[in-house]
């Protein structure tokens, strides 16, 4: 090891190497949402939102609104903690169950999402 490089092992399987440097401190632990989410929960996202981009040339403006308010806590990528998403969601849920028929493909993309994100 050269002068000033450190290795640390911590319990948590975690490893980190320092080089150089002075006042280092803390372990920035963040991953991306992407990275974070299993890739079945992505592709089911990426799913919905297409069927969102499709319903909302079919109901009122209001709702077309509203569905727009969702879409940046339901991209995979967005950085939104779960708790944002869910409730994205389910503002999706409802406003396609009131459209009857049409919003039925979306109510159950919906559904999907939130069972593989164990929140169903």
């Amino acid at each position: 090891m050269s002068a000033g490089n450190q290795h640390y092992y911590f319990g948590s399987g975690d490893h980190v190497a320092m080089y150089g440097g002075s006042g280092n401190i803390g372990i920035d632990k963040r991953v991306t949402p992407a990275q974070e989410l299993p890739q079945a929960v992505q592709e089911a996202l990426r799913e919905l939102l297409t069927l969102i981009q499709e319903l909302r040339a079919q109901v009122p403006p209001v709702s077309s609104d509203a569905l727009d308010d969702a879409l940046p806590a339901l991209r995979a990528e967005a950085d939104v903690q779960p708790p944002e998403r869910h409730r994205a969601l389910l503002a999706v849920a409802g406003i396609a169950a009131t459209i009857g028929a049409l919003g039925v493909p979306v109510v159950e993309a919906v559904n999907k999402v939130l069972e593989l994100m164990g929140a169903k």
